[in-house]
């Protein structure tokens, strides 16, 4: 039997956050709260769009998505670290940790895009007013989701084969609390040439083109709302994608944080401690923001709970 065939039965050893054992029952508390927040906050947002009808619009349809997706993504990893703390076992199979790091991949990049979509939706409302309902038609908005699910499925399959090419050595410990793809590639003996160059041109074109396309929205939007001579009208204009830029300075800032400064920190436990920000902060953060500057969401909450 290849060393390939032997990992795949033994699987791999996730550290986690911490090995001190004093520190497991905070940590289990911490984080059943975080996801438990995360998942409740997330439904919530998903229910007040899908019952509120003046919510059936092109930005409510994204941020719905986006709250689907956070809850997905939250799940396929903050469960598993959970029960590993709980039964004080750190093992993960070989297939049961490809399929983690396959929808950690999939759910981030869709993520990736449902912000860029949104970011789009903000530039056709505000500096295309007029045009807004035939641009952003529900034909339209599907078809960018559908997009979406498309180009992250096939970025995150062409990961996935390469990774399944890999064989790996005796040392088979991960110093994170879930599955990352980086660490992983660092723990096999084969050549990772292909894999390496597939990974950084990737990232170059998933997370560049997308984070330009944002940024390129967001100054034709500020040029426009410059040129609103009431100071009413510009807080209006800015105040429908307030919320939107929060979320994207804090998923972009987080995400590309870690993934810089993991190249230039040797501690592996620090990356991962870093690492909570974008995998668990972030998407429980997420509802907050929208439903605390957001009136309508608010609104469509009280009708709901009423």
């Amino acid at each position: 039997m290849d060393l390939g065939n032997q990992t795949r039965f033994s699987g791999f050893i996730l550290l986690g956050l911490s090995e001190e054992a004093e520190l497991q029952p905070l940590l289990f508390g911490l984080f059943l709260s975080m996801y438990l927040v995360t998942f409740t906050g997330n439904l919530l947002i998903i229910l007040a769009i899908a019952t509120a009808s003046h919510l059936h619009t092109p930005m409510y349809f994204f941020l719905s998505n986006l709250s689907f997706t956070d809850i997905c993504f939250t799940s396929n990893v903050v469960p598993k670290m959970l029960m590993n703390i709980q039964l004080q076992n750190k093992v993960i199979t070989y297939e049961d940790c490809l399929t983690q790091m396959y929808f950690f991949m999939l759910l981030g990049d869709v993520d990736n895009f449902l912000l860029t979509a949104m970011a789009y939706d903000r530039f056709v409302a505000i500096c295309h007013p007029l045009h807004y309902t035939v641009i952003m038609n529900p034909k339209f908005c599907g078809l960018l989701l559908l997009v979406a699910w498309l180009l992250s499925i096939l970025h995150t399959l062409a990961h996935g084969l390469l990774v399944l090419q890999l064989s790996f050595c005796t040392e088979l410990e991960l110093s994170h609390f879930f599955c990352d793809l980086k660490q992983i590639v660092q723990l096999a003996c084969s050549n990772t040439f292909l894999i390496d160059l597939v990974t950084y041109f990737a990232t170059g074109l998933l997370g560049v083109v997308p984070l330009f396309g944002i940024f390129l929205s967001y100054m034709k939007i500020v040029s426009s709302i410059l040129k609103i001579t009431t100071a009413g009208g510009k807080y209006k204009a800015f105040s429908t994608c307030g919320s939107h830029l929060s979320v994207v300075f804090l998923f972009y800032g987080t995400a590309l944080g870690v993934y810089f400064s993991s190249d230039f920190i040797e501690n592996s436990r620090a990356t991962a401690i870093a690492s909570v920000m974008y995998t668990v902060v972030t998407p429980m953060l997420n509802p907050f923001i929208y439903s605390l500057r957001n009136k309508d969401i608010k609104q469509a909450l009280r009708k709901h709970f009423s």
